[in-house]
């Protein structure tokens, strides 16, 4: 069983918070200004606290797939705006998440 440590408590919960907070500002059509800087904001401590080395490619390729799939799916639920909102929010969470794994990863790899 992995240890947590304080880091790693703070991007797990971060990660819970992020995903319900998304979902209640995408159903609840509160998806404004505040909400995207809190999303973001959360976003990034999940890149920067919740993803060990050995979760990096699958966070890569899941996180990658849903930011294309939630912004994609966009335009096609568009008629349904409380989906469409979800998907928004979803898609802010996410992607300053990955950025950060993603040059973390990349900064990983140079120094090799």
């Amino acid at each position: 069983m992995a240890k947590f440590n304080k880091g790693n408590k703070i991007g797990s919960w971060s990660f819970l918070i992020g995903v319900i907070l998304a979902l209640l500002f995408g159903l609840f059509g509160t998806f404004n200004q505040g909400a995207i800087m809190i999303l973001v904001f959360l976003g990034l401590i999940i890149g920067l606290l919740n993803i060990a080395d050995e979760e990096v490619s699958p966070f890569l390729m899941s996180g990658a797939v849903l930011v294309v799939v939630s912004a994609l799916g966009q335009g096609v639920v568009d008629g349904i705006p409380v989906f469409s909102n979800v998907l928004q929010a979803i898609t802010v969470l996410f992607v300053p998440a990955t950025i950060i794994v993603a040059l973390k990863n990349v900064l990983s790899l140079a120094r090799r």
